[in-house]
């Protein structure tokens, strides 16, 4: 989107309008303005710049006689240009820290204890919708792998993956095996397999097992299931999501029909995790969407800041789902304090 370069006023009173509709929800008009703001501009002055912002479409009128609203456009020139990035103050650092502390592991813990115990700190303090996407495990690297004979006819696989990432599933058998089977191919495995990433496993397990001696029959049945087993999980099993009672809360969802779109959209969990995924470039700190720059219809109304998180080579991502008129500075913040904080956790760094 491209912008004319706003003068000092023009960026002055959209500034203003922004961050008092973030806090009152409603529209504000330039006798606001030039009655609590000191900027040395009359009123009639200051109904000037907001015509020029609103014929230039930064600001909008919902109705006849109101004030003045932001824009998608107004959103994005404030983010863009206006908007600082500031670190967190000692008070709001303690809250979070407090907060971060339910992230707890201990040995029995997975990454699946600590991402839902992020997803519901991160709802908690932002006070909007919250999610977080386990990272993409493509360029995990491989630890071991376990087979639990759960019948004569169905195992359980079980891969453990660097940083607590562990993978599960069922697998059914056509041929019936013994726990001494079952233990040789296993060793063979994580021989053979253990510190190799689960891409370089898909490509090339069929050469490392070729001249394996254990049992044939099983050996083969895990070969001709390896893009099953080392590929990515759905995206949809990827998702957290926590804080949908802050969201409806909001005075843009009071009316019942957005109330059920908003519901709608969140329960589809596969649309959910490409909304958040598709937000940005992963290598960008933090991304953020306004309104109609969101690949869903669903989600024209909301602004998603998205940020990614790094557990050695592996790249999640965690998003604050909110109206637009979210406070864009907070959410910041504190996206970029639980995005170092998960990294480190799931590292394993104290």
């Amino acid at each position: 989107m491209e912008f004319r370069d706003l003068n000092l006023r023009e960026r002055q009173v959209l500034g203003i309008i922004i961050q008092s509709y973030v806090v009152t929800a409603a529209p504000v008009g330039s006798r606001y303005i030039a009655r609590n703001y000191n900027l040395g501009l009359s009123d009639a002055t200051i109904r000037n710049v907001m015509a020029e912002l609103e014929n230039e479409g930064y600001i909008s009128q919902p109705h006849t006689s109101a004030g003045r609203i932001p824009t998608d456009k107004g959103y994005r020139y404030y983010v863009d240009l206006i908007m600082t990035f500031q670190c967190l103050d000692d008070q709001e650092k303690k809250r979070i820290e407090e907060n971060v502390g339910q992230i707890s592991i201990d040995r029995k813990g997975t990454s699946s204890d600590v991402l839902l115990s992020a997803v519901k700190v991160l709802g908690t303090i932002s006070r909007q919708l919250s999610v977080v996407l386990s990272p993409t495990l493509s360029n995990a690297i491989f630890e071991k792998l376990d087979m639990v004979l759960l019948s004569s006819t169905r195992m359980m696989v079980i891969l453990s993956i660097q940083s607590l990432f562990v993978k599960t599933i069922v697998m059914e058998l056509d041929l019936e095996v013994s726990r001494q089977t079952v233990d040789g191919v296993v060793d063979m495995l994580n021989q053979r397999l253990s510190g190799l990433t689960l891409a370089e496993i898909r490509r090339s397990i069929t050469r490392r097992l070729s001249d394996c001696s254990c049992d044939i029959a099983l050996k083969n049945l895990i070969v001709r299931s390896a893009g099953t087993l080392f590929d990515e999980s759905p995206i949809f099993e990827r998702l957290y999501i926590s804080g949908t009672e802050y969201i409806v809360d909001q005075p843009e969802f009071k009316q019942p029909e957005k109330v059920r779109d908003l519901i709608t959209m969140i329960e589809d969990k596969f649309s959910m995790a490409k909304l958040v995924e598709n937000s940005g470039p992963s290598h960008m700190d933090i991304t953020i969407s306004i309104g109609k720059e969101n690949c869903e219809r669903q989600a024209e109304d909301l602004t998603i800041v998205s940020t990614p998180y790094y557990v050695g080579n592996m790249v999640g991502k965690l998003g604050i789902l909110g109206p637009k008129r979210m406070d864009y500075e907070h959410a910041v913040r504190v996206l970029n304090y639980m995005a170092d904080s998960l990294s480190a956790t799931l590292s394993g760094v104290n």
